[in-house]
This record gives structure tokens, sequence and C-alpha cells, in this order.
């Protein structure tokens, strides 16, 4: 005996109980369905989308570590390499005049000047200005005489005991008599002026060093 087929339009959703089989089954699939998508559109997308986030903090996170962990690898070396670089400085440093030696030694750079025949027509050292770890002294000169002499002091000031570091500062060198209008001629024997003002340098021993520090940390207390 053939069952009467039942269209959608007679289901009646107040009595689903008597409802053919397959609708129910077709039914219970589309709840399912719904739910499964209700699922994942209100827990499981926000958490793949959390978990992209973490895959990604992650990532920076190893990132970090392995540049971190790199550099702790290589901080050892580099606090050797730093303790080296001191000791080199300090016996750099050792090679400069000290405090005492500095009198003779601009003694010896005017005597030096003198031994090659350039006239010293003004060599006056100036007050000593103390840096973190040396201390510079300016000497304001005006010397007259040949390439020849000059080249010849420069080499006996290079060749003294101790390492003379000298810089020159709004220094001028012309011949000798020149004017704007009329310049000397020049030549090998031509007699030149070396004006301006020149700095050398010596080393603070541990006492000034220390005075140093204190100054400065004085210094930076009192401008806070």
């Amino acid at each position: 005996m053939n069952k009467k087929k039942v269209s959608l339009r007679e289901l009646d959703f107040n009595n689903m109980g008597a409802w053919p089989r397959e609708y129910k089954i077709g039914f219970c699939v589309l709840i399912g369905l719904l739910i499964f998508g209700l699922l994942w559109y209100l827990v499981t997308r926000p958490k793949g989308t959390e978990l992209k986030g973490l895959e990604r903090t992650e990532s920076e996170l190893r990132a970090d570590f392995e540049e971190k962990q790199g550099r702790a690898a290589n901080l050892e070396p580099l606090k050797q390499q730093l303790v080296q670089m001191e000791q080199q400085l300090q016996q750099m440093l050792r090679q400069l005049p000290s405090r005492t030696e500095m009198p003779a030694l601009i003694n010896d750079i005017s005597q030096t000047a003198l031994a090659t025949g350039i006239s010293n027509e003004l060599f006056k050292p100036g007050p000593e200005a103390p840096k973190e770890f040396y201390a510079e002294k300016p000497i304001e000169l005006k010397m007259v005489g040949t390439y020849h002499q000059f080249g010849a002091f420069v080499s006996g000031v290079a060749s003294l005991p101790r390492v003379v570091i000298m810089t020159m500062h709004d220094i001028s060198l012309r011949p000798r008599g020149a004017s704007g209008d009329a310049p000397a001629a020049i030549g090998p024997n031509s007699s030149l002026e070396l004006a301006g003002t020149v700095k050398t340098y010596r080393y603070l021993d541990e006492e000034e060093a220390a005075a140093q520090e204190e100054a400065a940390a004085a210094a930076a207390g009192g401008a806070r």
C-alpha cells in the first residue's frame, strides 16, 4: 500500500512528531548545521583570530629572545674588549707628560725652536684647562723662521722623550713683512711668520682625576 506523500506546505510545526521520518531527519540536520554555524561564528572564529595574534606575539618574542640571547653570548667578550681598550687608553695617557714634567716640557719646546734657528718673538703659556682625564695648556706664540727651520722644529719636538701632542688653533703662516697689497716673495729661504695658539696636553694623576670626577658629579647634581 502506497503512503501519501506529504509536501512541505502541509507540515504542521506544532505537531512535529507526526512528520514523516525523512522530514524529521532533514530538520534535525538543518538544526545541527545552524548550531554548528553559530558555534563557529560566536566561539571558533574569535578563538582563531586570538590564536593568530598569539602566534604573532610568540614569533616576536622568539625573535626578541634570540636577539637578546645573542647579545648575552657576546657580552663577556665585549667586557674583555672594553677592559683591554681601557688599559690601552691608560697606557697611551701615561705616555703624555705628567704635572711635574709639564714645565720642563714647555721649556724644551721653546729651546727646540731656538736650536733650529727660529726666533721666538712670543712664547706665552696660558692657564691649564682640566678635562675629564687630561689637561690642555694653551701657548700663545709668534715665531719667525724658514720652511726648513719649521720642519726641523717639528722633527725636534717629535723626538722629545715624552709624547708631545700639539694642536693648532687660529694659526696663520705668512711671509715675513707681507701686506695685502704687495705680498712678499716666497722661496726656500724666505722668512715666514707663524702666529696663533697651540695647545699641548698632559694626563691627570689619580688625585686630579678624582677631583675632576667630583666636580662633574657636583655639576650634574646642581643641574637637576
